[in-house]
């Protein structure tokens, strides 16, 4: 495993130049959104760069407006080498558990890339599998500006995702919470039951009484 320094906490090309230093040249970074929501897919996007992008504003993406979001998503994808998408649905993360689909998301994402990237680097916690040389960087959407714009690709992909569903059951108020926690999506949980979207191994929906349950069949 070829050795990069921490960086301070700051979104730059650095890791990216130390990598290509020491011989890698298609670098690809990865993250992945909606891991804590309580709905909804878990998304992973992975992005290969070549070089330092000429994209301002590139940064992680809990930093952003969502207007900053949308409008950077097809700059950096026009600047990428290559880029890929994986989701994986709620049902998927019940039946594996959230782990295993962040997992998933991820690994669907790098298949996507051509030319297959010799370095990836990943926001977080380490991934098992893989076969092409990786560093997990702590806060790495903040540091590093590949998994910086990784980080933008998933986070635009599963809101929109999320906005369409919220026009199925407009009562979740998904448009604003995106699936996550709050007051308002509590209260529509208790008063209409989860729907096929929730992800039923999550305490707070698991914790709903069955029996309000929504049919779906007439949601849809």
């Amino acid at each position: 495993m070829p050795s990069v320094k921490k960086s301070r906490r700051r979104c730059t090309f650095k890791y990216e130049r130390k990598l290509q230093g020491q011989g890698f040249l298609r670098i690809a970074g990865v993250d992945e959104v909606g891991r804590g929501a309580l709905c909804g897919p878990v998304v992973a996007a992975a992005v290969l760069l070549d070089r330092m992008p000429r994209v301002h504003g590139i940064r992680d993406s809990k930093s952003l407006t969502a207007k900053q979001r949308v409008r950077l998503r097809p700059k950096i994808i026009r600047a990428a080498m290559s880029w890929g998408v994986g989701i994986v649905s709620a049902e998927e993360v019940d039946r594996y558990n959230i782990y295993q689909a962040t997992l998933i998301a991820m690994h669907q994402a790098l298949l996507q890339l051509s030319p297959v990237p010799d370095f990836i680097l990943i926001d977080g916690s380490p991934v098992r599998g893989l076969s092409i040389p990786h560093l997990n960087v702590v806060k790495g959407d903040v540091r590093c500006i590949s998994i910086a714009a990784a980080s933008i690709v998933a986070k635009v992909t599963r809101d929109q995702l999320m906005k369409s569903y919220a026009s199925m059951y407009p009562m979740y108020d998904w448009v604003r919470n995106k699936g996550y926690s709050c007051k308002s999506h509590f209260e529509a949980l208790k008063q209409y039951g989860p729907t096929s979207l929730h992800r039923r191994s999550f305490k707070p929906v698991h914790s709903v009484p069955q029996l309000s349950l929504i049919n779906d069949e007439n949601h849809g």
